[in-house]
């Protein structure tokens, strides 16, 4: 306890990753953002002390917050290339003015990056890719909820948890 309470005290490196956006997104309040909207700062911090010289003296617990941190950025970064691509991208294919600036809600982005996100929305390598993922979502017979373990995964633990039960 003692251990532990002089570690607190001790300077910390703190990892911060940050999601920043200057204005709400339209999906605000969807249960997908689990209340958090792309306008909102987003920090999720992981304290590691300094005295941790390597990987493999920081506590476990620690390694899986810093994955956690990790894995939330990129599904947040993930969701707003998605929303960009969906919202501001597609529906304007055929008029180049209106992809020539970034949107006035995301006016951080820089024009650069808009026009190199823009390009690479509108090759043929990401149509060819969009248009498979679309066929394949189109034979879906239920829309997949269940984060990555998918319904395999769901049976699986159903049957751990439930055993003796059938599972349809």
């Amino acid at each position: 306890m003692a251990v532990q309470k002089q570690r607190q005290k001790e300077i910390r490196v703190v990892l911060s990753i940050k999601m920043v956006s200057q204005h709400q997104s339209k999906d605000s309040g969807s249960k997908k953002n689990e209340g958090k909207e792309l306008g909102m700062k987003l920090r999720p911090i992981v304290e590691v002390p300094l005295v941790d010289k390597k990987w493999s003296q920081i506590p476990k617990d620690i390694k899986e917050q810093i994955w956690e941190v990790v894995d939330m950025a990129f599904v947040k970064w993930k969701d707003f290339k998605s929303t960009l691509t969906r919202h501001y991208i597609l529906p304007y294919t055929n008029d180049k003015e209106k992809l020539s600036q970034p949107p006035e809600t995301y006016k951080f982005i820089e024009k650069a990056q808009w026009d190199a996100f823009v390009a690479s929305r509108l090759s043929k390598d990401f149509e060819s890719v969009h248009s498979q993922h679309a066929q394949i979502r189109e034979k879906l017979e239920y829309n997949h909820r269940l984060s990555r373990k998918g319904y395999a995964g769901l049976e699986d633990q159903l049957e751990k948890t439930m055993p003796g039960v059938e599972i349809d």
